[in-house]
């Protein structure tokens, strides 16, 4: 078999999950580790990054959508043993993410201070989140680079590589926010707006590192990714298909988490607020390995369908639900043992630690559902289906934000029946995810 054609075994997918889960856990590292930073800051400072932090995933997960659509087109052509193409769709999707990239900046400096002026309560919070913003949104070109790598490396099975940027990238992160939040070794105190400086910084540092590797081991040359960099009108329109409802689809899913979170505001006192944001933590750092199945799910149904095999694809599913189903329950009793000992880590006080304790709880069994709802989400993807995924994403979101509205809004329920939306959110991605992928409708569809 070709290097570049997978095959369905668990050694497969554990090979493929396995660095893009290590990956993906360091960033998630950073966010928990600035948070502790924060947190021993003030809880004020905790709970306005609460609002930054959506507000950055929101342009990070249009990111994650063109590079999931970037994916899916690179792993078809693996699986169709067309190496030539990989280098071109590569090229076209950076041009892309810089396009989507100026857009961001702009937002954020023209559009977001007058919408957010609007929705949140407290004046001081305002504040401190546009001068946050307007300095961290400067990352999002590095970001979005970066993210591409995601879709070469996983798509060609070279995802073993994706840990050495993202190392990088943590220990510049780390030192920087310490440096800079508290002002030492010879740097100035920037308090909270050290965050933002320190990102930048540590995405630089990751993309360099990346650029590397990519030249060191000869993959550039492989793929012919850095020859002829110019538009190419055919393979945009092919990343555009696939990926604009895959962009779209994670921007307003990560907008109605930013929804959420200026209800929580609005509706919740500073504590609840910033015990929310440790929860959006929760779900980055202990859930890397669900969304690593997840993402190589995408690939690998993706290379199969590209080996004319789709008979194989739902028994691989099963496989890798079996995988990801099994690391959630872990995480789920892990974190059921001992809440307290996680929230203890930012330095707060005892009633930041018990308003935490039953969130922790309720995002534990929330993530096991997400375990077999991301598989199938991504299966579909992977088929090539992006606009099946949207419209479930869609159906999925309407109901979530209708669910918080009435709860968070409407009836001042408070912050914990807020978080119960995720079993909801969760339910209705699983349902409509897991028919369609029976229905066996996505077969015989080209990309």
């Amino acid at each position: 078999m070709n290097p570049l054609q997978i095959q369905v075994s668990y050694r497969q997918i554990i090979q493929t999950a396995a660095p893009i889960g290590l990956a993906l856990m360091v960033p998630q590292l950073n966010f928990i580790i600035n948070n502790i930073f924060l947190g021993h800051l003030s809880e004020e400072a905790l709970a306005v990054a609460s609002i930054t932090g959506v507000y950055y995933l929101i342009f990070a997960g249009i990111g994650y959508g063109l590079n999931n659509g970037l994916q899916a087109l690179i792993s078809r052509r693996a699986g169709e043993n067309r190496p030539a193409e990989i280098g071109k769709l590569f090229q076209q999707g950076i041009w892309l993410s810089m396009i989507i990239a100026v857009l961001g900046v702009l937002v954020t400096y023209f559009l977001a201070p007058f919408i957010l002026k609007q929705v949140i309560h407290s004046p001081v919070v305002y504040q401190k989140t546009i001068s946050f913003l307007q300095i961290r949104i400067w990352g999002l070109p590095l970001l979005f680079i970066y993210q591409m790598r995601n879709a070469l490396f996983v798509g060609t099975n070279n995802s073993r590589y994706l840990v050495a940027g993202t190392l990088a990238e943590a220990i510049v992160n780390i030192f920087f926010d310490y440096a800079l939040i508290f002002g030492h070794a010879g740097l100035p105190a920037m308090g909270f707006n050290g965050a933002a400086v320190a990102s930048i910084i540590s995405e630089a540092a990751g993309l360099l590192v990346i650029f590397f590797v990519i030249r060191g081991k000869g993959i550039d040359k492989e793929f012919s990714i850095f020859e002829k960099l110019q538009w190419d009108k055919q393979n945009n329109q092919s990343i555009v298909s696939q990926s604009g409802p895959l962009v779209f689809q994670h921007a307003i899913s990560i907008i109605s988490w930013f929804i959420f979170y200026l209800l929580i505001e609005r509706n919740s006192s500073q504590t609840g607020l910033a015990a929310s944001n440790t929860m959006r933590n929760i779900f980055g750092f202990f859930g890397v390995f669900i969304w690593a199945f997840a993402s190589a799910t995408n690939s690998l149904v993706s290379n199969v369908i590209g080996q004319n095999r789709s008979d194989l694809v739902l028994p691989l599913i099963r496989k890798i639900i079996a995988l990801s189903s099994g690391c959630a329950l872990i995480v789920c009793i892990g974190l059921n043992i001992a809440p307290g000992l996680y929230l203890s880590l930012y330095g707060l006080d005892e009633g930041f630690v018990q308003q935490g304790i039953p969130l922790i709880r309720l995002i534990a069994v929330a993530m096991v559902l997400m375990s077999f709802a991301t598989v199938w989400l991504n299966a579909v993807i992977g088929t090539g289906n992006s606009r099946i995924t949207l419209l479930i994403e869609v159906a999925a979101i309407i109901t979530y934000c209708v669910y918080v509205y009435l709860v968070l809004e409407v009836f001042k329920a408070g912050v914990f029946w807020g978080w119960v939306s995720e079993l909801l959110y969760w339910s209705v991605l699983l349902s409509f995810s897991y028919a369609y992928m029976r229905s066996e409708k996505w077969k015989g569809k080209q990309i």
